[in-house]
């Protein structure tokens, strides 16, 4: 993959979970729960099994995930953790805009 392809995927990821996790932000008034539910959309994403498996067999399906993630190539971490900064940067921002007075909803 060509660097460019691997730095706009990167910023598409980070822009794309900022928006979502600023909007879930600021509805929920919660600031940092996509942070934590990021790990949960991360597994989503690369694994294979169903979702519904994981609680009709969940030894099965939790034994498989290391060797998945694992087998991530070091392009597919990248864009990953570009999303997961996104969700973090999120968190901060809404952080500050709160300390400054800005009430969101």
């Amino acid at each position: 993959m060509g660097i460019l392809f691997g730095f706009v995927a990167s910023l598409l990821f980070f822009v794309l979970f900022f928006g979502i996790a600023f909007i879930l932000n600021m509805l929920l008034r919660s600031t940092w729960l996509m942070a934590l539910v990021y790990p949960v959309v991360v597994i989503l994403i690369i694994d294979d099994v169903s979702f519904w498996s994981y609680f009709s067999s969940p030894i099965d399906s939790f034994s498989r995930l290391p060797d998945r993630i694992t087998s991530l190539e070091p392009f597919d971490l990248i864009v990953l953790l570009a999303g997961l900064a996104g969700t973090i940067v999120a968190g901060y921002v809404i952080k500050i805009l709160r300390n400054k007075g800005y009430q969101m909803f």
